[in-house]
C-alpha cells in the first residue's frame, strides 16, 4: 500500500533521512523505530506530504502521495492539539466534516467513536475539562474519524495508564482485522512485539534494521534454548553452558549444535519436558545494541558493526 523509495531529506547539508527504502503492506501494523533525532518525524512528515523529499519517491497505492483533498491517510502526531473550549463531540464532528463527511454522518461517527473509547458520557463537555489521558483518546478519535486506510500513530501510548494502553492495543487489533494499515512509531518495544508485524529501524537517518519482528529477534538470538521440565539438563553434547533462568534453564549451544539434536538427547535421557523454545532477545535489547554500535560504543577493533545492512526485507 505504501512504498518509500530511496528517500532523502537534508537540512544545512546534513542528511536527516538518507536513502531510506521500505514498503508497508495492506492491513499490516508496521513499526517505525529509532532513537531520538534519528529522522522518524521527518520521514512521517514526508509520508503525509507535510514535507517533500529532496530525492526519491513516496507512493500510496502506486501513485505519488498527495494529501490535499480527501486522501485516505490520518496522522496522530506526538504533539497533541485540540480546541480546548469546544465540546468534545463538536471537535470530532468538525474533523469528520473536514474529511468529507456530511454533518449528520460526522455526528454519528463522532458518537460511535466516543462510545468505543469509553467517553460517551463526556460528549457535551468542553475538552479542557478532560484529563490528559482522556484528551489523548479524543485525539485518537480525530484520526480515526473518516475511516482512513492508512493510519499513522506517533507515540500513541505515551502518558496512558495500563487500562487505556490496553484499549489502544485492542483498537489497533480491530483496525488490522478490518483491513486498515497502521504505521506505528513508538519507543515502547514491548508494544511493538505485541502488535506489529514488521519493523524498520533508522539511526542517524539511515536504515539499520528491516524485517519481520520475529525474524529480527531470531537474527540477534545467541544460539541458545530455554528448557522447562523435570530432570537433568547438564552434560548434554553440544551444550556449552547451562544457566538457571525463570524456573527453567538456558542452554547455550556450541556453534555446530542444533536445537533439534539437543532436544532429542534431553528426551532420550528421560527429561519430563514442559516447554522448549529458541531463546530470543527482547526487541528493546536489540534496539539498545544497534544504537550503541551505531554510536561506536560497542565496536571492537575489527571495524564497524555488520548491523548497518538491512535484513529480512521481504514483503509479508
Amino acid at each position: 500500500m505504501l512504498e518509500v523509495r530511496e528517500v532523502t531529506k537534508s537540512y544545512d547539508g546534513r542528511a536527516v533521512v538518507n536513502r531510506v527504502t521500505f514498503s508497508v503492506e495492506p492491513g499490516e501494523v508496521f513499526a517505525l523505530l529509532g532513537p531520538n533525532g534519528a529522522g522518524k518525524t521527518t520521514l512521517i512528515r514526508m509520508i503525509t506530504d507535510i514535507l517533500r523529499p529532496d530525492t526519491g519517491a513516496i507512493l500510496l497505492d502506486g501513485h505519488p502521495v498527495k494529501v490535499g483533498g480527501r486522501a485516505p491517510i490520518a496522522y496522530l502526531p506526538e504533539e497533541r492539539g485540540l480546541y480546548r473550549r469546544s465540546r468534545v463531540v463538536d471537535v470530532l464532528r468538525y474533523y469528520g466534516e473536514l474529511k468529507g463527511l456530511g454533518p449528520a454522518p460526522a455526528l454519528a461517527a463522532a458518537n460511535r467513536l466516543l462510545d468505543r473509547v469509553e467517553l460517551a458520557g463526556w460528549a457535551d463537555k468542553q475538552v479542557q475539562m478532560l484529563s490528559k489521558g482522556m484528551q489523548q483518546k479524543v485525539q485518537l478519535c480525530t484520526a480515526l474519524i473518516g475511516e482512513p486506510r492508512l493510519l499513522i500513530l506517533d507515540e500513541p501510548f505515551s502518558g496512558l495508564d495500563p487500562l487505556n494502553v490496553q484499549l489502544f492495543e485492542q483498537i489497533i487489533h480491530e483496525l488490522r482485522a478490518a483491513g486498515t494499515t497502521v504505521l506505528l512509531s513508538t519507543h515502547q518495544m514491548d508494544k511493538v512485539e505485541q502488535v506489529c508485524d514488521r519493523a524498520l529501524m533508522i539511526n542517524r537517518g539511515q536504515m539499520v534494521l528491516y524485517g519481520r519482528v520475529a525474524d529480527l529477534r531470531r537474527q540477534y538470538a545467541d544460539h541458545a534454548v530455554i528448557v522447562h521440565g523435570t530432570g537433568v539438563v547438564d552434560g548434554v553434547p553440544g551444550v556449552r553452558s547451562v544457566e538457571a533462568m525463570n524456573g527453567g534453564h538456558k542452554l547455550t549451544l556450541a556453534a555446530d549444535a542444533t536445537a533439534e539434536a539437543v532436544l532429542r538427547v534431553l528426551l532420550d535421557r528421560g527429561l519430563k519436558l514442559e516447554s522448549f523454545a529458541i531463546a530470543t532477545l527482547p526487541l528493546e535489547d536489540i534496539f539498545v545494541k544497534v544504537v550503541r554500535e551505531g554510536l561506536g560504543l560497542d565496536r571492537g577493533a575489527s571495524g564497524p558493526p555488520t548491523v548497518d545492512t538491512p535484513i529480512g526485507g521481504g514483503a509479508r
